[in-house]
């Protein structure tokens, strides 16, 4: 399948208020409008997730942050720029963002993607993209295509056809960054 002809069609449903399964640089995601909490209550239902867990929301870049992130702390771009492998950030005070998305610690795990069919998609769309991973929540995340569960395939709008056969490696590093430069690690 074509990379273009996939994000549009992706694009189409996301911006009708659907929900996508795709590929990200880490997991197989499911994914809606950051902005559309309709489409986010539609991925806690099909996750059968409770909405106090939060999900995460993929960008691609500086202008989409700042449109989220009034104030982005330093160290925040050191350590994008220096990890070696996908890093989520938990950051303070997002506004712009759907409610249903928001911790009720008044943050939001974020991740800044290279990735060419999320990063097109992001400039397509112009607002972040949630990412949870495509799986009942508690279940195991899949590492491959053919490890997701017929109840997700089917409880999406839209299955991207692209990277079938990529096995995914770990999960992204996630890590909480306070407006006082405060760092948890969350998950290595």
């Amino acid at each position: 399948m074509d990379i273009n002809t996939e994000i549009h069609n992706a694009f189409e449903v996301i911006k009708n208020g659907g929900i996508i399964l795709y590929p990200t640089d880490t997991v197989w995601g499911i994914g809606c409008d950051a902005t559309n909490p309709e489409a986010i209550a539609k991925i806690y239902a099909l996750k059968q997730r409770e909405d106090s867990k939060s999900m995460i929301v993929l960008m691609n870049g500086d202008k989409m942050m700042y449109n989220v992130f009034s104030a982005i702390p330093d160290l925040a771009w050191d350590l994008w720029d220096l990890s070696e492998k996908p890093t989520t950030l938990i950051l303070d005070n997002p506004r712009n963002i759907a409610e249903n998305l928001i911790a009720a610690d008044k943050t939001l795990g974020v991740r800044i993607i290279k990735e060419p069919f999320c990063f097109k998609l992001l400039e397509r769309m112009k607002k972040p993209i949630v990412s949870t991973s495509a799986n009942i929540s508690g279940m195991v995340a899949p590492k491959t295509f053919k490890e997701i569960s017929p109840e997700i395939i089917k409880g999406v709008d839209y299955v991207v056809n692209l990277h079938r056969d990529k096995v995914c490696k770990n999960p992204s590093t996630i890590i909480k960054l306070s407006l006082d430069n405060q760092v948890k690690v969350i998950r290595k």
